[in-house]
């Protein structure tokens, strides 16, 4: 149940109303943004929301039960705020939106409708359109544990426990040249070849500031490394960008206990009976199915 200001409410009952929809976007990046479909900026919840991304939403939905419901909102990228290299980056990807309903002749009469997330978004020249997503959709996430015999933690995550800003399991270094979907850097010869295979590399400056990838793979090439990126960047980045890169982990027990000295909180089963074996029946004279251990 949502409790309006009492002049909202008294505006509202009039019979000329002056209403307009503002977002307020919190990006993955704490940056907090505001858009408008008014004509003029307006200020709410302290901050400024500009009018002119040219947005416009479509009718938010809510699904029967918990089921998620959620629209659209649709602009073009003619706002500083909105730029082609920040959402390449990502950095809008699972951004938390407010949609307000708000008195643009006093923009301090307003109530917030509802809470959303930014879903898919996708793009035709410099117009966009991006799905707003219910809080519902949370409900749909995977709960508890999964069985198999990889790891199921995130590396450097609560469960994994491994301390990633160790210097053993992370660099930074420059880029000598790249492509859309690889970089060839210094800063890494430390490292063996492979170390940051299914690792993450991120770029700290630039105008690609904030995008990351996963590695796809990595080896050394005469004093330097090529990372080959499964994500390709957005713009190909420029001779000298700074880059961090983290190591990577195939989620194995054999590279817990090898890579990172971690077996003991490895979070995969690595000693279950695979299908063959569910499925297989006694042979005579093979050896197996005898009743002994499957793992020593």
């Amino acid at each position: 149940m949502k409790t309006l200001p009492e002049s909202l409410v008294a505006h509202i009952a009039g019979r000329v109303t002056t209403l307009a929809a503002c977002w307020i976007v919190t990006r993955k990046d704490t940056v907090r943004l505001g858009f408008t479909d008014h004509d003029r900026a307006l200020t709410v919840d302290g901050i400024h929301c500009q009018p002119e991304s040219g947005l416009s939403t479509t009718a938010m939905t809510g699904g029967p039960q918990l089921a998620t419901g959620g629209g659209d909102v649709a602009g073009a990228l003619s706002s500083p705020a909105l730029s082609e290299d920040d959402l390449e980056a990502g950095l809008w990807d699972d951004a938390e939106v407010g949609v307000y309903l708000v008195n643009w002749q006093q923009p301090a009469d307003h109530v917030l409708l509802r809470r959303a997330r930014i879903g898919e978004i996708t793009r035709a020249g410099d117009a966009f359109q991006a799905e707003l997503r219910g809080l519902a959709h949370l409900l749909e996430a995977r709960q508890g544990r999964e069985f198999s015999k990889s790891c199921d933690a995130d590396l450097g995550d609560a469960r994994c426990k491994v301390e990633l800003n160790d210097p053993a399991y992370q660099a930074t270094g420059t880029v000598l040249s790249a492509s859309f979907e690889w970089v060839r850097s210094i800063g890494f010869s430390a490292f063996a070849e492979g170390w940051f295979t299914s690792g993450r590399l991120e770029v700290l400056d630039g105008p690609l500031s904030g995008f990351a990838s996963e590695v796809a793979s990595h080896r050394n090439d005469d004093g330097a490394v090529i990372l080959a990126l499964f994500q390709p960047a957005p713009k190909i980045l420029a001779i000298g960008t700074a880059i961090k890169v983290r190591a990577g982990c195939d989620k194995s027990l054999a590279t817990c206990k090898s890579k990172f000295v971690n077996h003991l909180n490895f979070q995969g089963f690595p000693h279950m009976p695979g299908t063959d074996f569910a499925l297989s029946y006694p042979n005579r004279n093979t050896g197996k199915n005898d009743g002994s251990a499957l793992a020593s």
